[in-house]
């Protein structure tokens, strides 16, 4: 099972939501206070990755609805976050130093979200 999410123990008994390919985290969430948030997280994503739209604020792209945007990060490097269709982040990657890499990030989420198993490490 090379891909999975992941449900996580976070800090103050709090649960972060995790795309991983083997033990490489690839996205996460923000921390969440219940268990049944981070759930939700996953199955939008499973739900609205695969269709939705990729947006490269780099280059002044602009979006709506849920998207994946391609971000500078402070340092000039690019990271990618997924928002859903209220505007808000659900999740992010590291920073990566070639926008390629951060375009890999996106299509192996929009490729297996659907399809990829949900693990409670919690």
């Amino acid at each position: 099972m090379p891909h999975s999410f992941k449900i996580t123990a976070a800090k103050g008994g709090q649960f972060v939501a995790k795309f991983v390919y083997n033990a490489e985290t690839i996205f996460w969430s923000e921390n969440y206070a219940g268990k049944a948030s981070a759930k939700n997280c996953i199955e939008s994503l499973k739900k609205n990755a695969p269709g939705a739209s990729v947006v490269d604020l780099t280059k002044e792209e602009a979006g709506k609805g849920y998207r994946f945007e391609l971000v500078a990060s402070k340092d000039g490097q690019t990271f990618v976050r997924f928002v859903a269709a209220n505007n808000e982040t659900m999740v992010r990657t590291e920073t990566y130093k070639s926008k390629s890499s951060a375009k890999n990030a996106i299509e192996s989420l929009k490729k297996r979200a659907a399809e990829t198993p949900v693990v409670d490490e919690a």
